[in-house]
This record gives C-alpha cells, sequence and structure tokens, in this order.
C-alpha cells in the first residue's frame, strides 16, 4: 500500500493524531496523565513547535501544531512517544510498547479548517461521553487558559503543609532543568498529600509544565469565549483522518479500574500488569458482567489482544 506523503506548511496548523498498539489503554490514571504532558511540552519547546490545541484520550492523543518544518513537527512526535513509551509509563508496563509507529497527520489550510479541528480536538471528550461540556475535560487543557487552578481551591504556599511545599520546590526544580516529570518521582510526592492538595498539585504541574497557546488558537474565533461557544454548539469533524473507535463510549475505562481495584486490592491501577497474561484473560468476563463493558474495551484497558479474549 502507498503511504501518504506528509505535508507540512511553516506557520499553517497540523492536527496530529497518535494511536497505540492493537488500540491499547494509554491512560491509566492522572500521574499518566500528567508525566505525558510535561514531556510534550517540553519536547515541543526544543523543537519549537507551536502546541494550539491538545487533548489526551483514554487511548490516543490529539493535537494541533504548528511547526516551521516536517522535520521538527516530525522529530517533536518521535522523541515525545519515545520517551514516554520507554521511559514516562508506569515500572509495570515501561518495557511494553505501546504506540504504532506512524502518527496521523492532516493540515489545516485556512481559518476555516482550523477552526473546525480545534473544535473537533476540544470536543473528543464529549463525543466520547466522558463529559457534558468540553471545557469540564481535565486533560484537553482547555479550563487552563482562564485560571491556573479550574479544578482545585487556590493554593497558598505559606499556608500549604510541609510535603505540599516540598513538592513544590522539587516541580519547579525538574522544570527549571527542562526535566519532565517520571511516574514514580509523581506518585512519591501525591502519596504524601491529602486529596485537596494532590487537586492543587495537579493544577500546580500543568500551569508550571504547559506550552500550550491559547491565544494562538483562540485569534481563529473572535475569544476564547467564542471557542468555547462554538464547541458547545459544534462538534467539528475531521475528515483526513481515519479515527477508529470501539465502543460508543469511554467512560467505561473509569467503571474497569474501579473493579479492578476493589475486586483485586490494587494500590496502584498499573499493578494488574503483574498478573500474566492468562490471568488477566481469566479476568474478562467477571468484568464485563460487573461492569457491562464491552469485551473489546476491557481488552483494550487489560492490554490484550482480541484474538486472546475470543
Amino acid at each position: 500500500m502507498k503511504t501518504r506523503k506528509r505535508i507540512i506548511i511553516s506557520g499553517i496548523l497540523n492536527h496530529c493524531y497518535q494511536k497505540t498498539l492493537n488500540g491499547a489503554l494509554l491512560f491509566y490514571n492522572y500521574i499518566d496523565h500528567l508525566v505525558h504532558f510535561t514531556i510534550v511540552c517540553i519536547v515541543a519547546a526544543r523543537y519549537d513547535v507551536a502546541v494550539l490545541s491538545f487533548c489526551q484520550m483514554p487511548d490516543h492523543i490529539h493535537g494541533g501544531y504548528i511547526a516551521s518544518d516536517k522535520k521538527s513537527l516530525s522529530a517533536f512526535m518521535r522523541d515525545s512517544t519515545m520517551w514516554y513509551a520507554k521511559y514516562g509509563q508506569a515500572p509495570q508496563i515501561r518495557k511494553r510498547e505501546i504506540f504504532v509507529k506512524n502518527f496521523g497527520s492532516a493540515i489545516k489550510k485556512g481559518d476555516k479548517k482550523a477552526r473546525t479541528n480545534i473544535i473537533y480536538i476540544g470536543n473528543n471528550p464529549v463525543e466520547r461521553h466522558l463529559v457534558e461540556k468540553a471545557e469540564d475535560y481535565q486533560w484537553n487543557y482547555l479550563a487552563y487558559a482562564v485560571s491556573p487552578n479550574p479544578f482545585s481551591k487556590p493554593l497558598v504556599i505559606r499556608k500549604a503543609s510541609c510535603e505540599m511545599k516540598k513538592a513544590i520546590e522539587v516541580i519547579k526544580g525538574m522544570h527549571r532543568e527542562d526535566q519532565p516529570l517520571s511516574y514514580t518521582l509523581l506518585k512519591r510526592l501525591f502519596s504524601k498529600l491529602d486529596s485537596q492538595e494532590r487537586k492543587q498539585l495537579i493544577d500546580f504541574i500543568v500551569t508550571t509544565y504547559s506550552v500550550i497557546d491559547y491565544a494562538a488558537a483562540s485569534r481563529f474565533f473572535d475569544s476564547y469565549e467564542d471557542m468555547i461557544g462554538a464547541m458547545h454548539y459544534n462538534t467539528g469533524s475531521e475528515y483526513d483522518i481515519n479515527e477508529v473507535f470501539i465502543g460508543r463510549s469511554d467512560a467505561c475505562y473509569a467503571d474497569i479500574a474501579s473493579w479492578l481495584r476493589s475486586r483485586l486490592n490494587l494500590k496502584d491501577i498499573h499493578d494488574v500488569f503483574l498478573l500474566s497474561e492468562e490471568k488477566r484473560t481469566d479476568l474478562i468476563f467477571e468484568i464485563h458482567k460487573s461492569t457491562g463493558a464491552s469485551l473489546e474495551q476491557i481488552a483494550k484497558f487489560l492490554r490484550l489482544t482480541i484474538t486472546k479474549v475470543a
């Protein structure tokens, strides 16, 4: 099969779509999201790639990027995915390949196509029934355009606990060194905080590392408010990239995770991968019976191929 030539035009928005091998789940908890986000932000700055929109879905990633040339965009996508696959994933699954080799991309020349694509990326979690409104989804990062703490109470450092202050200094230090955060580091930092502080630290990490250019994205609309309003009234569309969906909703993945934590008494959801493939396969029908999730989506969560389920 002939591979379509990738087209990149300097200064023009590109929609990039990164899938996983066999549709495997990519993000299992908030630490996964944060580790990947910090990697993407560090690597984007390294290759001078502007990030106008970004969305981490459970099993794939969307991004609206502007790069100077094909080499820069390809290097950004290569390094960010490779870094996460090799070093960013939780220790239980770090040695496993996760991404397909080639990413999908489509140039969005003209304001209308750019607007439609920004809406499409922002609305992905709405279409997959994870939230009712695009800005309510934490991992498309839209809410951070207007607030440094959209999902937590304002952080007053002088009133913070000793452990919270230490965590903040660690985050600041890593950012100053242009280093992304690791799963092991974040798990240690979060383990010493209460639930409110965890939410505050998540927001702090995002606002500290974020390179998303909300102003550039908003310029395709009249304002940020109009951009969000457009997402409320339109779903957006993408005809240039073949996006394949399994099931009608991604909400089932949270149900699967909750069932596994309770049934197996897991402290970290990734501990399910300490089980052999055979033992994970044995769980599938019990999970299906308890949660109603489709066999295909359960297999994706457990990183099993469909043939092994059947």
